[in-house]
């Protein structure tokens, strides 16, 4: 049996979203009985965080998902995406409301695809959210976070509200084969 880890310190893009499929599936490949995905991101755009999301949920193998210290935006859904899910005595999670980079000019047409989008995504996260911490004695006000109050949770915060199952530093097993994700 030997758990493959893979070390995700990176923005979430299309960059490290086809390097984080990638190293999962060449660990699957590779006879891997479990998947520790140790997560420190500062999140990035949700197309890809809802891709990565799907992709490790879809996986043959149980995925254990760990926050090295912080995990931010996006990167909370990833997170999610674990069987498992634990994180260190000193981290962190935050929610904050979506932003945009728009370059140039915007018409009308395009502006209203934005929002809609937006909304789209907003109401996407909530829902991920909702299922993955169904019957946590706090619940998380995701709407509210995403569209005016941010939230950061602290460990034990995260273990009231279902985001972590254990505060554990998730040490690496002598046998375990690494692999890294960065930019």
């Amino acid at each position: 049996m030997t758990v493959h880890i893979v070390n995700f310190t990176a923005p979430i893009n299309s960059a490290t979203c086809g390097q984080l499929i990638a190293k999962c599936s060449q660990a699957v490949q590779d006879g891997a009985s479990r998947l520790v995905i140790k997560i420190a991101t500062m999140g990035g755009e949700c197309s890809y965080g809802f891709s990565m999301y799907n992709f490790l949920m879809a996986l043959p193998i149980p995925v254990h998902t760990h926050n090295l210290g912080t995990v931010e935006s996006m990167g909370n859904i990833i997170f999610l995406a674990g069987e498992r899910r634990t994180a260190c005595r000193h981290s962190k999670f935050l929610f904050h409301p979506f932003h945009w980079t728009l370059h140039g000019s915007v018409d009308h047409a395009r502006m209203s695809e934005y929002a809609m989008s937006l909304d789209e995504d907003l109401v996407l996260y909530a829902r991920i959210v909702e299922e993955r911490t169904q019957g946590a004695r706090e619940p998380l006000d995701i709407p509210d976070y995403l569209k005016a109050s941010p939230r950061i949770l602290e460990p034990e915060a995260a273990l009231a509200t279902g985001m972590i199952h254990a505060i554990d530093e998730c040490g690496v097993p002598r046998d375990a084969v690494s692999w890294c994700v960065h930019s």
